[in-house]
């Protein structure tokens, strides 16, 4: 098919992804930040796993926590970027009905997944900055494995009636997505039926998980900062500043571009579709890229494993 036409043939086992619409005439260009962004992606996640797994004294639970983030990024981007590039380069829009609520399901959830794991990560900080001498007592492996569990099964319970929801109702032909990935609010448009439920479900179990991590995100902060400034050294406030600041900054780019997308989907219809789009888009592609920068690559532990196992 034409990125213009949309197709008519469309069996109702398939659906079509548009891409950016009102933008298919730059998706080649769009394409290039998309692409670096994923192969920043691949890489820099991949390099952060290999040097915690390669380095003892980076099996701590702040890494074990920041192998969690990186193995979710990974999955994150990789279960929608390639697709995007293929209808981006190729305009292979076409996806099976099953490949699309499978990237569906894989996507909320994961998002739910990334969001723990930041929690669990503010956490880490605050024990660690807060309670310095308890720290591996409070967060001791079995520890660290059962927040692991409770984050991963908290998506599970939440993000499973999403997807059994769609796959019940009956999509209306041609069943064209306006979109560069199976969104959930997107592919809902295309369904006929009663989709009211589906669609309060999304909107309310995203904005209570938003929020209530945000919450806690802006809590622990919040009392690292507390201790950190009875400290007196200046230094030790200039530190902590620009860690928790970049800390913020990259939990920002997450959450509001990913509330902030879905709101546009479900209430301001009028708005240009690919601003939506592309604020979905970002915020999926952006802290996987920046996450092993930020929190890997600025710590001082880390620098010091990667000259450790390089100098091996």
């Amino acid at each position: 098919t034409m990125p213009h036409s949309h197709p008519t043939n469309t069996s109702l086992w398939e659906l079509h992804l548009t891409g950016i619409p009102g933008l298919q005439h730059l998706h080649h260009w769009i394409s290039i930040p998309f692409c670096v962004m994923y192969l920043v992606t691949l890489a820099g996640n991949s390099i952060l796993l290999c040097l915690i797994k390669a380095d003892p004294s980076l099996h701590l639970p702040m890494f074990l926590f920041l192998s969690m983030l990186a193995v979710i990024d990974l999955v994150m981007s990789t279960c929608i970027t390639p697709k995007m590039l293929g209808i981006f380069w190729f305009h292979s829009t076409a996806i099976s009905l099953d490949a699309c609520l499978t990237q569906m399901y894989f996507v909320h959830a994961f998002s739910a997944m990334e969001s723990g794991v930041l929690v669990a990560m503010a956490f880490d900080r605050y024990v660690a900055i807060c309670n310095p001498l308890r720290y591996l007592s409070i967060l001791s492996s079995p520890v660290v494995a059962a927040i692991g569990l409770a984050i991963l099964l908290r998506a599970v319970v939440f993000m499973s009636p999403l997807t059994f929801q769609i796959r019940r109702l009956p999509l209306r032909s041609p069943a064209v997505v306006d979109h560069s990935y199976c969104e959930h609010m997107a592919v809902l448009k295309v369904a006929c039926g009663n989709t009211a439920f589906s669609s309060i479900y999304s909107l309310s179990v995203s904005t209570c998980v938003v929020s209530f991590d945000s919450l806690l995100i802006a809590l622990s902060y919040a009392l690292i900062l507390r201790a950190v400034l009875s400290l007196s050294s200046p230094q030790a406030h200039k530190k902590a500043f620009s860690t928790c600041g970049s800390h913020l900054c990259v939990m920002a780019l997450f959450y509001i571009p990913g509330l902030l997308s879905m709101y546009m989907e479900r209430y301001h219809q009028e708005l240009p579709s690919h601003i939506r789009i592309l604020l979905g888009d970002l915020y999926l592609l952006i802290p996987p890229a920046f996450n092993p920068l930020i929190y890997g690559i600025r710590t001082k532990q880390i620098c010091d494993g990667a000259r450790r196992v390089i100098s091996r």
